[in-house]
């Protein structure tokens, strides 16, 4: 059964999900709405209408466990980038937004551009950028909450420049006590790093606990170079 949401900001438990992991619909892209969600295990993916999700298995990266193939340790040692955090989330999400996906369309609307902005300034959705000179060439953002992190989507302009946001991003978290990476389902670039796929019911467990902890991800924390 999906549930259509109303003004409360209350949503239904995800093990309640049907079988292609949707929970619910409506309700809207609010900085209090998505932090429940995040919150109860569950995402938005589309917003025409707005439909929200928690997919089992989910896919995670364990932060102790992160694979990092040779040819990256190469492209790290070498240090051809500058890595920032929250430098110019703007600049990140209309990038990923600008990545072509199936039938030239994206996921990332110009409605979710303007909630995770608002997420942004509220202090709970974040960015890495990833530069070459003053180029924007890669980057990464998400959604933290404690000791908990929700990756949501990343692009490059230059070969690995992704790959290194990410790789930053996660040792970032790791050297603050985060304990949960979300990465939703696996992709070609979080296999290759590491990811796996846990039980809905694990991952709920896992949650519960990293939202309970009083990390905060490091605001506007700059970094000269991927080695820095």
């Amino acid at each position: 059964m999906i549930w259509r949401l109303d003004n409360r900001l209350v949503f239904p438990d995800p093990n309640w999900a049907d079988p292609s992991g949707m929970v619910a619909v409506g309700g809207d892209l609010s900085v209090e709405r998505l932090v429940a969600a995040y919150r109860s295990g569950i995402f938005p993916w589309t917003d025409d209408p707005i439909t929200w999700w928690s997919p089992d298995p989910r896919a995670i990266l364990e932060l102790d466990q992160i694979h990092v193939s040779r040819s990256l340790q190469r492209t790290l040692r070498q240090n051809p980038f500058r890595v920032t955090f929250d430098q110019d989330f703007a600049g990140v999400i209309t990038a990923c937004a600008s990545v072509p996906r199936e039938e030239g369309s994206t996921w990332i609307s110009n409605a979710f551009q303007q909630a995770y902005r608002s997420l942004h300034r509220a202090g709970v959705a974040h960015s890495v950028e990833v530069w070459q000179g003053t180029d924007l060439v890669g980057g990464v953002y998400g959604v933290a909450i404690g000791g908990f992190f929700a990756g949501e989507s990343m692009f490059h302009r230059a070969s690995n420049a992704s790959k290194v946001g990410l790789v930053r991003l996660l040792e970032h978290l790791r050297d603050r006590g985060f304990q949960l990476f979300d990465t939703q389902m696996v992709t070609p670039v979080t296999e290759s790093l590491g990811a796996i796929e846990i039980p809905r019911e694990d991952y709920l467990e896992r949650l519960r606990r990293a939202i309970e902890l009083p990390v905060l991800f490091r605001q506007r924390a700059e970094v000269e170079g991927v080695n820095g």
